[in-house]
């Protein structure tokens, strides 16, 4: 846990207030997009690779590749060899709350010493099943946020709600966003 003037809560605040001045001042520069490379193991098993993704106007790759497993578990006809794509985009909810938290509080001068999270998603699988006419998602997703640090608690909350605000999982999740579908039969 550092809290010099260059780093705090791990954030490199001097990069992160240079890149919101970058971006002042050149607004293109904050175009960015992120891609996931999917490939069907067996049965309703899949493995994706990111690795490349376009930023700052030109190509890039992150310094490595991740890999990620993703199944059912066997109650729903997998093989349970990693977490079911709606776990990921719980993980992925809390990853943009939590890292948007270190970085605002990291911007604010705030040491964080604690942020812990739970994101539990309600979902009717008779919509997935084609059995009932209920939404095939999420009903309701909630999160709850164990926070401490070196400030009242109100600006602790403020932080999170900030966080919130400027999520770009959460704004997906509860604003949507269109979806092309293109598809290529070889």
């Amino acid at each position: 846990m550092s809290t010099d003037t260059a780093h705090r809560n791990g954030v490199d605040t001097a990069t992160l207030f240079a890149t919101l001045d970058a971006v002042k001042q050149m607004p293109a520069a904050a175009s960015f997009q992120f891609r996931a490379h999917n490939e069907w193991v067996d049965g309703t098993s899949s493995r994706t690779t990111i690795s490349d993704f376009f930023g700052v106007g030109e190509e890039r790759s992150h310094a490595r590749e991740f890999v990620f497993d993703a199944d059912h578990p066997a109650v729903l006809v997998g093989q349970d060899r990693g977490p079911t794509p709606v776990e990921f985009l719980l993980h992925a909810l809390a990853a943009c709350l939590t890292a948007g938290i270190a970085n605002i509080a990291s911007a604010r001068k705030v040491t964080l010493t604690e942020v812990r999270s739970t994101v539990t998603g309600d979902i009717d699988l008779n919509g997935i099943l084609g059995l009932q006419d209920v939404r095939n998602g999420y009903q309701q997703v909630s999160v709850s946020f164990v926070i401490k640090g070196d400030a009242p608690e109100d600006v602790l909350r403020q932080i999170v709600e900030q966080s919130r605000q400027r999520s770009a999982v959460f704004d997906v999740l509860t604003n949507g966003v269109p979806v092309d579908i293109e598809v290529e039969v070889a």
